[in-house]
């Protein structure tokens, strides 16, 4: 990512300026002249034509002055002391209130043919496994979406740092889906970090806050610093504030959950606490905090799985709010993108999932083989069609539905002496395969079914 320009200091553009000019500038104001409404840095509006009778500098002013009118100031501050701040885009609340309509709303996990999964728990499952390897991505982690989903699905060691850092966040996600009813504490924050890095790091660094001697500052692959983080020594009181943020109740008049949510996300990366780890922390608190607030459909989001398809607008997002006076704005902006993004991508995986299923239900339709067959049963069914080379074990089954070792033994079992699963032992393990005649002996089955009744 190119470093963006920082703004001209408002202080020194608007001495510069007639009491005549001032008064125009704040007419100016009024109205939102940015190109479609959109929240521009001045790295963006310096290289844009601005509104006829004005230099660049008046309408970066007189956007300042326009986005002052509706700040809304938090309790943190920069290194240099000065207040963090956020406004209202003119789009802010519109957006906020689809947030609230889609993240806690219910949602139908469910297929045609009365086939339900009741709880989720595939989809659930599927997305922290997704947030998993996406953060640690993010982080540098070097390891194919394949090999990952393999790996915590049936439950194997780790064979590199890479793998490590991917099962570290797989169980950090769990952790968080166990506390969010809990305050976040220090023990709390620092018991996070220490899953998240545990074997990835020196253990003298694990489980701790940065210290004066440790180097944190924050660059680019090419070595380019794009933030230094506040000294040490002024932790302490940047973590109290942090923690005293997010244990705020909500009371629908201060500030809005996923604003608070996202805060916290901006905070932990802008103060860095700890020597690694601090990124995956912070995207893991934003996931806590939206849960404490009751948006419970955030367990189902992988909002890293969207940040990686643009890496550098993430990071520009954090430079444009630390250049521009403080401003979250652009933090907040990008973010309410990213979760909208999500939620769409999980709505349109459950209608893509319908439909897979509806195909599996056109042979069963007017049968009783949902009487045979349990939903996790006619899922991995559904699953088989699609991906005739797909290898299943008990582990990789018993994680996919959040059931017990026993449950998962029985289900593919069951599915092994219908004939749909061929059984081979590989090592210790059992593996589960497709077998040559499984749409045929599905035909068959529910013909049979739909004879006898």
């Amino acid at each position: 990512m190119r470093m963006p320009r920082t703004p001209p200091p408002y202080d020194e553009l608007i001495g510069t300026l007639t009491t005549e000019t001032i008064l125009t500038l704040m007419k100016l104001a009024v109205e939102d002249t940015s190109p479609g409404g959109k929240y521009l840095h001045w790295d963006e509006m310096r290289v844009r034509q601005p509104p006829e009778g004005y230099t660049t500098e008046e309408w970066w002013l007189a956007t300042k002055l326009r986005r002052s009118q509706v700040r809304q100031y938090v309790p943190f501050a920069d290194k240099a002391g000065h207040s963090f701040s956020y406004s209202d885009s003119g789009d802010l609340y519109r957006r906020l209130r689809e947030i609230d309509s889609n993240a806690s709303a219910q949602i139908a996990f469910g297929t045609a043919d009365g086939v339900h999964e009741p709880s989720g728990e595939r989809y659930l499952m599927s997305s922290l496994i997704d947030e998993a390897i996406t953060s640690s991505q993010l982080e540098g982690a070097a390891t194919t979406r394949v090999v990952a989903k393999e790996m915590l699905r049936t439950g194997r060691s780790p064979r590199d740092n890479s793998e490590r850092m991917i099962v570290n966040n797989y169980h950090a996600m769990e952790f968080l889906r166990g506390n969010h009813g809990e305050k976040l504490t220090r023990g709390m924050l620092l018991e996070l970090q220490t899953i998240l890095t545990q074997g990835t790091m020196s253990d003298d660094s694990v489980g701790r806050f940065r210290r004066p001697t440790d180097n944190v500052d924050v660059a680019q692959w090419d070595g380019t610093v794009v933030h230094v983080p506040p000294k040490a020594v002024e932790l302490d009181a940047r973590i109290d504030r942090l923690l005293a943020f997010a244990n705020e109740e909500d009371d629908g008049r201060t500030i809005h959950p996923f604003v608070r949510a996202v805060i916290l996300h901006f905070m932990i990366g802008y103060d860095h606490p700890f020597v690694d780890g601090n990124g995956r922390t912070a995207r893991g608190l934003f996931y806590w905090s939206m849960a404490k607030s009751g948006y419970w459909l955030t367990e189902y989001l992988s909002i890293s799985t969207v940040i990686r398809e643009s890496p550098a607008r993430y990071v520009q997002a954090y430079v444009y709010s630390e250049t521009d006076d403080g401003d979250l704005t652009y933090f907040i902006e990008y973010n309410l993108g990213i979760m909208l993004k999500a939620i769409r991508a999980l709505h349109e995986y459950l209608d893509k999932k319908a439909k897979e299923m509806e195909g599996l239900s056109r042979v069963i339709r007017g049968s009783e083989l949902a009487m045979v067959f349990n939903y996790r049963q006619l899922a991995l069914l559904s699953h088989l069609v699609k991906h005739p080379n797909a290898v299943y074990t008990i582990a990789g089954h018993r994680r996919s539905h959040n059931v017990t070792y026993q449950t998962a033994r029985s289900d593919l079992l069951t599915l092994a002496e219908f004939g749909f699963l061929e059984v081979a032992k590989v090592g210790r393990k059992l593996q589960y395969r497709r077998s040559e005649e499984l749409e045929d002996d599905l035909r068959d089955l529910a013909g049979f079914i739909k004879a006898e009744t």
